[in-house]
Parts: C-alpha cells; structure tokens; sequence
C-alpha cells in the first residue's frame, strides 16, 4: 500500500512556507540550550579546570556511570526473562501476568523512592513490624544500592516491553528448526532467540541508562551525589558556572548513550511473521507453578508495596501535621492548568514538523525531525537551567512565568506528540490528497479538508501522551515554576523534603490513577495474541 509520506516523489513544489516555519520551530526548540555552552565559555579556564577535576566531581561522574550501569543490568536481567515467560511459555495465567508485570512503568520513580524509604528506611514500617522480633536494624536503603534497586523496579518495564514486542513478532519456525539439528531448549534460546531479540533488548536497555543518568528525584531522596543532583544542588547553592560545567559533563555522557542508540536502531529485531501460537509454547513441566514466584515477586514489589504504603498514609492521621503541606485540589489544578496547553500546544507545533518529514523525505526533514528529540534526550535538569540562564537574560517578565513552564514541558516532550502524528500521516492514501489538488484545492487546503480529519485521532493521542507526562514532570518544575505555584508532583517532593511523606499521599495516588491510563493507551494497541 501506498503511504502518504510516499508523496514526496509526487510533490514537485517545495513548501518554503512549511520549510521556514520548520526552521524556525526547530531554533526555538534548541536555542535556550545553547545558552549552556555560551555560558561555559564565559568560564576562566584555571577556574574550569579547577572545578573539572575537583574531588567532589569525580565522585559525581562514577556515580553516575555506575548507577547508569546497575540499572541497564538489572533491566535486562528483569525484563528478558519476564517477556520471555509471558509470550513463550505456559505459564499459569500468562495474559494476566503479562499486563501486570509492566504496570510499574506507571509510577513514577521518585514516588516509588520515597515509599522504600518509608518502608525500609530507619524507623520506617518494616522496621516496626520486626522489632519484636529483635531485629533493630535493616540494611541500608540509601546510597547506590538502593538507588539502582528503586530505579531498576520502574525502568525494566522498558527491557520488558521491547523484548516482548520482539518475541511476539519472532518466527517460532527458526526454533524448530534448531531442535531438528538436536539443540536442546537452552542451546536453542542462546543460539536462536537471543540473536533474533538482542536489538530490541539492547535498545530497551539504552532507554533504562538514559531513565537512570537523567532521574532526578531518586537519587536526592537516596541522598546519591550524581550529576542531576549535584546540579539542582549548585543551581540553588548560587555556583552557576559549576552547574553549567557539570551540565556539559553529562549532555557528553547523554550523547554517548544516543550514539550507541543510533547504531543499534538500523538492526531488526527479531524477523519474521510472528507465527506464535499456543501449540508451540514451551512447557515448563513441573516448574510451571514455581515459575510464577518470579512475575509475583517482582509485581508485589515494585507494585504493592508503594501502593500499601500510600494508603497507609492516607489513613494516618500523625501528630506532625503541617497546614502549608497538606493537599489542596487547587494543586490538582495546577497541574491540569500548565499540562493541558502544554498538550494543546505539542499537539499544534508537532503537525507542521510531522507533515513535511513525511511529505518530504529529504536531510531538512530529517534534521527537523531530529531537533525535536533534543528536548526529550536532554535531562530535565539540564533543560531547566538552560531555561534559568536563558529566561533571566532574555525575557525579562516573561522569565518565572506560567508561559515559560509549558513552553518547557513543548520542548521536553514534543517527540511524543511528533511520533503519534507522523504514524498517522504515513497511514492516509496519498491518493485522496492528490485527487483534491485535482480538484482545484491548493496543499494547505487539500491537507485541511482530505488529511487532517484522518490524522485528528493521532494528534489527539499524541497530545494525550504529552499530557500525562506532564502531570509527572518533576525537575523542570522544580526549577522553572513561579513562586508559591504548586502542582502535585511538587507537592509530593515538598512532603518529602519535610519527611512528612503523609502530605504526600493524596498527590501520588491521583498521579498513580492518571500515569494508569497512559499505561491502557500503550497496552491497548496490541490485539489478539500480540496482546494480553
């Protein structure tokens, strides 16, 4: 079938129009960046050097690198098998396992950090439970340890999902094949099926490094020097030729991890026609019910205990209450009212980029497409210091403003909303568009009245996703919010600054609830067997 972005070899005028208001989306989206090199480069080079090589910056980059290494480890060593169990086994109540094994992509990483720490920290709920039994201490929950255990529990969901869309579209046959040539069941795994899902594999591991050298909000609860922490630290400590520095450090090790990305992208993952059927599941025997101790670990940790320690917050009523923390539905609305423009606007700014790359396979597409990734790659840290320097130069009242928060929010997380709309764009009949073109119509009238009403639903979808996200967004908003505006996620961080994570409840249960739907949305695009 033809596809719209198949246009391009029809469409002999070059949309000029179309290709400047690109240009000029794609240096709005990249400029406030920049001012991060500008603002290095004002740096004395003695006093770079110095703060470069300084004790406390070594520590941040091996912290960093390690934390980033754990995690992308363990995902694998989660996830792999997870997908494995739930797509080619017949394992009891496989479906159900299958949607609830990646429900923990759905809290957010900070929200899991501080119920841990509540959970197992000193003095926490755990700890109160075995005190009668004379256990006084447990192992420390703080540090590096518990900050790749935290993270690890809310990024293996990315190693799972990928690992799993490639074991769904394997070629079962090529298993056959090899247990004609007397490879055994392990032999088969290791020589067949690992080779046919390593690209996916490794490209849901890249996504984990890039979750866990970007979090934020884990490693400052876990009280883990790395560069995201040591950069809100430095913002807020006035040292903000030492935040521009290390922000530089870790754009590098961002790039290195996109690099890697990138070459590994181009590989298919896991060929073939997907002919997985139920006959030609692999029996686990007497290990069937067994097996099942793994998905039911893994899900009442990451899942169940988070949620028993929220609502065991909401009903404790303690001593420590504190009016200024306690939860107001105006936080709620604050969030609605900076996530919903932020959505509105994605969704608007993500069609005319979405547009010419599929009208236009051309570099300039390519280039504009890839611009609009900057923002995402870009820890949100990084992106609001960026934004700090830029705004308070540059944009005088408008620095500090509601408009700068979800002009933010756009640049983070544009790609999103770019996604869905060029997925839909690549699904319309060039055909109808050039019949109307036929008929008199210019481009943008044809496109008005043929093509956008069939891609409205990818546009809605994609401004849907930058919605939700939103909602959960914790750095920039830390940063860039103006004084006295609350929103949940912000709300939850102060409870937790405070160690009054009972303030906290109320807040990251509402965004457990909105983060669940995204978690439908993905999960509802799979059908039939390629689904629960």
């Amino acid at each position: 079938m033809t596809r719209f972005g198949d246009y391009a070899r029809t469409d002999r005028e070059f949309p000029v129009a179309l290709a400047l208001l690109c240009g000029a989306i794609a240096a709005a989206l990249v400029l406030p960046l920049a001012w991060l090199f500008i603002e290095a480069a004002t740096i004395d080079v003695d006093r770079a050097r110095e703060l470069l090589f300084r004790s406390q910056t070594r520590e941040v980059i091996v912290n960093s690198i390690l934390l980033m290494g754990g995690v992308t480890l363990l995902s694998v060593l989660l996830g792999v098998p997870l997908a494995y169990l739930t797509v080619r086994t017949d394992l009891p109540f496989r479906r159900f396992w299958s949607v609830a094994v990646a429900l923990p992509l759905v809290i957010p990483s900070y929200v899991g950090a501080f119920a841990f720490v509540s959970a197992f920290g000193p003095r926490g709920e755990f700890q109160s439970f075995l005190s009668p039994l004379g256990i006084e201490r447990l192992p420390e929950i703080y540090g590096l340890p518990g900050s790749v255990f935290v993270i690890t529990l809310y990024t293996y969901p990315y190693v799972y999902l990928t690992a799993r869309a490639a074991l769904l579209s394997f070629d079962t046959r090529l298993i056959d094949a090899a247990q004609t040539l007397n490879h055994g069941r392990w032999s088969a795994f290791r020589r067949v099926t690992l080779p046919q899902i390593r690209p996916a594999v490794a490209a849901g591991g890249l996504l984990c490094a890039l979750y866990a050298v970007s979090d934020f909000g884990t490693p400052a609860i876990m009280q883990l020097p790395v560069f995201t922490r040591q950069i809100y630290v430095e913002l807020y400590g006035f040292s903000s030729e030492y935040a521009a520095l290390l922000s530089l450090q870790l754009l590098v090790i961002v790039l290195v991890v996109l690099a890697v990305e990138s070459r590994i992208r181009p590989g298919d993952a896991a060929g073939g026609e997907g002919t997985n059927r139920g006959d030609q599941r692999v029996r686990l025997g007497r290990w069937r019910w067994p097996a099942t101790l793994f998905p039911t670990a893994v899900t009442v940790t990451a899942l169940l205990v988070p949620v028993w320690i929220l609502l065991l917050w909401v009903v404790r009523t303690g001593s420590a209450y504190r009016a200024d923390l306690a939860f107001e539905w105006g936080h709620a609305l604050n969030s609605l009212l900076v996530a919903a423009p932020a959505a509105f606007v994605a969704g608007l700014v993500a069609l005319p980029i979405a547009y010419f790359v599929t009208q236009h396979d051309s570099g300039l597409g390519r280039l504009f497409e890839r611009v609009t990734y900057v923002g995402f790659a870009v820890p949100g840290v990084v992106l609001g210091l960026a934004l700090v320097y830029f705004g308070s130069e540059y944009l005088g009242a408008l620095y500090r403003s509601l408009s700068l928060l979800v002009f933010a929010y756009v640049v983070r997380f544009l790609p999103q909303a770019v996604g869905s709309v060029q997925g839909s764009l690549l699904q319309v009949d060039p055909k109808l568009v050039e019949a109307g073109r036929t008929l008199g119509e210019s481009s943008v009238g044809a496109f008005r009245r043929i093509a956008l009403p069939l891609v409205r639903s990818g546009i809605v979808a994609g401004a849907a996703l930058v919605f939700l996200t939103t909602m959960k967004e914790l750095p920039v908003t830390l940063i860039l919010a103006p004084s006295e505006f609350q929103t949940m996620a912000t709300q939850i961080w102060r409870a937790q600054d405070a160690a009054l994570f009972q303030h906290a409840a109320i807040p990251a249960i509402l965004l457990l609830v909105i983060s669940g739907l995204s978690m439908v949305v993905l999960l509802s695009q799979e059908g039939g067997e390629r689904g629960l």
